[in-house]
């Protein structure tokens, strides 16, 4: 009996702190196919220390989904994005291939105002499994066809043909539009609005690699979202994608893999300074998987060093997880990729 008020106390003690800590606003940025080695890219190429060297909250993820060891970007969102894992493709099903309520539409209905932000279409399945629901993550159109209702207030991505280009004739830019979207095919850093809603849908497929003439729109997407959503003077919860590690893992592209990462390095380093500034909002990072197997080794001589992959698929690896902010605390240990979800949630309190 005694043993049991004791693990009640220090239960309530672990409450009571968590509720002193709990953070107005979430940036939540995800670096897909992000493991320690691609982190590490960062640190031994960028020249200048890395943003993640400023965290001191660090955590691990199990990113295995319910039926597959190795999870794709699908199955991996959808537990980050609904506290359930589900199989393999899955845009926020459950196993049953049921609806599951998003954290971003639970926030919407709280009236927390609410971003996405990816470098790749903003119906792939990383970005699509915190607004969308289907059985596969291949279906684009049907997931465009659920962002004009999802009240996210500022999105941010590739992807402009599945809105206006389909199979069935019809045009959801016109319907962002009369769900009072301001829609462009350019993202307005200096002219925008926080009693408007933007929809930047900014290629027509993705964009093209940073290596490969992309210019710093990441990082500066995500400072102008954090801007425009810190100026509706609401609560707000930002997802944010780096998507093309993952692709450099995929392709076993040496330099594509640095330039994205140093490309989500100076993104994150926007989302501290914000933290930093701010006091009450929580930054968490982390990947849905690692891709590629990719190890940092010693280069031709002893000053130098390579990137080499064991392969151009996903892989079951534990990704890290950083936090700062109100509750970061809340992110250590080693625990399955859904349980990032339940933590956000009770930190947010809702």
């Amino acid at each position: 009996m005694n043993k049991l008020k004791t693990t009640l106390f220090l239960f309530a003690i672990s409450f009571s702190t968590i509720a002193q800590q709990k953070p107005q606003n979430v940036i939540f940025m995800i670096g897909d196919g992000m493991g320690l080695s691609q982190i590490s890219t960062a640190i031994h190429f960028k020249g200048s220390p890395s943003a993640f060297e400023q965290f001191q909250y660090i955590g691990f993820v199990k990113t295995s989904s319910a039926v597959q060891k190795v999870t794709d970007s699908a199955g991996a969102a959808t537990a980050y994005a609904t506290g359930q894992k589900s199989f393999n493709r899955a845009i926020s099903v459950n196993t049953d291939s049921v609806a599951i309520p998003t954290i971003l539409e639970q926030l919407e209905a709280k009236n927390f105002a609410t971003g996405l932000i990816s470098i790749c279409s903003i119906t792939d399945a990383t970005p699509a499994c915190f607004y969308a629901h289907t059985t596969d993550r291949g279906q684009h159109e049907i997931i465009a066809a659920q962002l004009p209702a999802s009240g996210v207030d500022f999105v941010a991505g590739g992807g402009r043909q599945y809105f206006s280009s389909r199979a069935d004739g019809a045009n959801y830019l016109d319907d962002l539009k009369k769900r009072g979207y301001q829609v462009d095919t350019t993202v307005r850093y200096d002219q925008i609005n926080s009693s408007q809603k933007y929809a930047y849908l900014v290629h027509e497929t993705n964009l093209p690699g940073r290596h490969e003439g992309r210019d710093d729109y990441f990082p500066k997407t995500v400072n102008t979202a954090l801007q425009y959503l810190s100026g509706k003077k609401e609560n707000f919860f930002l997802m944010a994608e780096g998507s093309y590690i993952d692709w450099a893992g995929h392709r076993n592209d040496k330099e594509m893999m640095i330039a994205e990462q140093l490309d989500f390095d100076e993104a994150l380093q926007i989302a501290i300074d914000f933290v930093k500034q701010d006091k009450n909002t929580l930054l968490v990072v982390t990947a849905d998987h690692e891709t590629g197997g990719t190890a940092v080794t010693k280069g031709e001589t002893q000053d130098k060093l390579n990137v080499e992959f064991v392969t151009d698929q996903h892989t079951a690896t534990m990704v890290p997880i950083f936090a700062m902010g109100p509750g970061a605390e809340l992110f250590q240990g080693i625990y399955e990729n859904n349980e990032v979800y339940h933590k956000l949630r009770a930190l947010i309190g809702f």
